[in-house]
């Protein structure tokens, strides 16, 4: 198989992703990940393992947390690859409406992501997704930052 189409199998993680978050699929969203997977979120907890990573349900209420459609964007998506595992960095955009604000937001995030081929299937192994804070000691998040 060449290195493009290894690639454009990483990238249908995220390709997934989108899609599972635009129908509101926890299940696909999930399914993206291997058992043992470690994910560090936006949302607390500090990190995730295992289970709790992939957990639908959690997902699920998550997602119940906005009106209208959940909207992901990937911008420089990097892959390396090396036989069974693969990185992928890149930028994140996150666009929703929460319940009870109607004004919504928009978002950019980074994201690192490892993977892991088993059983002929790249699943996510780490997930980090992060955004900067301001260091003029405010410590605020900087949501407002744009690529």
């Amino acid at each position: 198989m060449t290195h493009t189409l290894v690639q454009d199998e990483i990238l249908a993680s995220f390709t997934e992703l989108v899609e599972g978050m635009r129908d509101r699929s926890p299940a696909r969203v999930v399914a993206r990940y291997a058992d043992d997977a470690v994910t560090f979120t936006l949302a607390p907890p500090l990190r995730n393992t295992g289970l709790d990573a992939r957990d639908p349900d959690a997902v699920g209420g998550w997602m119940a947390g906005f009106d209208g459609p959940i909207t992901i964007e990937h911008r420089d998506l990097s892959v390396a690859v090396s036989g069974d595992l693969a990185f992928v960095h890149g930028l994140q955009r996150l666009a929703a409406v929460p319940v009870g604000y109607p004004e919504g937001f928009s978002m950019w995030t980074r994201i690192t992501v490892g993977l892991r081929r088993q059983d002929g299937r790249w699943l996510i192994t780490h997930e980090h997704v992060s955004v900067p804070f301001y260091m003029d000691g405010s410590f605020l998040a900087a949501t407002d930052l744009e690529p």
